[in-house]
């Protein structure tokens, strides 16, 4: 059996990218997105009808006296829940969809737009139970988690690097968390210079810590690893509940034979010997500042996020310009 045959057994495959044809390749259970992914996605010609039919969408719904800009920023939203709906056709669970990165430290904002993610899936006759809106893994992202759990709105709280904010997420009772395991690895290879075998990998050992905390004191927080940068990892962190993993990764794992050993394990976690870390803000702002490494890569990634959306939102804005030029008779 390959690596992938064998991963499925033991643990929930997802699928990381906009590509709908690499989602029918490997047909995972769940699939997660964000704009940078879409972003790629949005520039293959395959997808170009999805992409036009969004942006006049907006463009009827603002008015012809809305600028490119202002239709552009508008379909983003939509253009998300328009991929997430063709791969929610192909795929038999969850697809994730994420609140603008701009809006991480402000809770409301966050909350709106994740009612606002969700309403536009129901008006397409998808369940919100098939639906993870995807937050930063903010304090104030997580509290608008909190907030959105308890409307039965799902969320996968991204961009996370630390334990403390774990603890808080599964406090706050999101549904599933994204530790971002090879952006950690990133951070200590440039911080101390060294490279590191899968085993001793900071973002496995990051997420395997995360594990074994949640399964210890019974958390229902489902722990998915995210970002990865080679197979290695994924195969230390077998067993883990979810693992999200880019196509040209699957396709390693799906071309590699071997035995796959079985690496992380609730029974095995509910034997270790934890101290349990009460979380509240204080805590919370005290563990983050502690931590550089997460300190560093969270306001990175917001960042990463953000200039990804405003990337798309320039692409969106120029193909809405020549759309419309085309659509002028001669």
């Amino acid at each position: 059996m390959t690596l992938l045959e064998q991963l499925r057994k033991m643990t929930v495959v997802v699928s990381d990218t906009g590509d709908i044809n690499a989602i029918e390749k490997f047909l995972p259970r769940d699939a997660t997105t964000n704009p940078s992914l879409i972003t790629a996605a949005a520039e293959m010609p395959a997808y170009s009808q999805i992409v036009d039919d969004t942006l006049m969408t907006a463009r009827k719904q603002l008015g012809d006296a809305a600028a490119p800009e202002a239709v552009a920023k508008h379909a983003f939203e939509g253009l998300a829940v328009e991929f997430g709906k063709k791969i929610l056709a192909i795929i038999p669970g969850r697809v994730s969809t994420e609140v603008d990165a701009r809006l991480s430290y402000d809770t409301d904002a966050m909350v709106a737009t994740g009612r606002k993610i969700i309403k536009m899936y129901e008006d397409a006759g998808i369940t919100r139970e098939r639906i993870l809106i995807k937050i930063a893994s903010t304090w104030e992202g997580i509290q608008a988690a909190q907030v959105l759990e308890h409307e039965g709105i799902h969320c996968n709280m991204t961009l996370l690097f630390g334990l403390h904010q774990a603890i808080a997420c599964a406090e706050a009772g999101a549904t599933l968390i994204s530790p971002f395991v090879g952006r950690i690895l990133d951070w200590y290879k440039k911080d101390t210079g060294r490279d590191y075998a899968p085993a001793e990998d900071p973002g496995v050992v990051s997420v395997r810590a995360i594990y074994d905390y949640y399964k210890k004191f019974g958390y229902k927080t489902e722990v998915m690893g995210a970002s990865f940068r080679n197979t290695g990892e994924i195969i230390e962190l077998a067993g883990c509940d979810l693992l999200t993993i880019s196509p040209a990764l699957l396709a390693e794992l799906d071309s590699t034979e071997g035995d796959l050993v079985r690496k992380l394990d609730p029974a095995i976690s509910a034997t270790l010997v934890l101290e349990r870390i009460p979380m509240n803000r204080k805590t919370f702002d005290r563990m983050h500042a502690e931590n550089r490494m997460a300190s560093d890569k969270l306001a990175e990634g917001i960042e990463g996020f953000s200039k990804a959306l405003v990337n798309l939102e320039k692409l969106l804005a120029k193909r809405i310009t020549v759309l419309e030029h085309e659509a002028v008779p001669a």
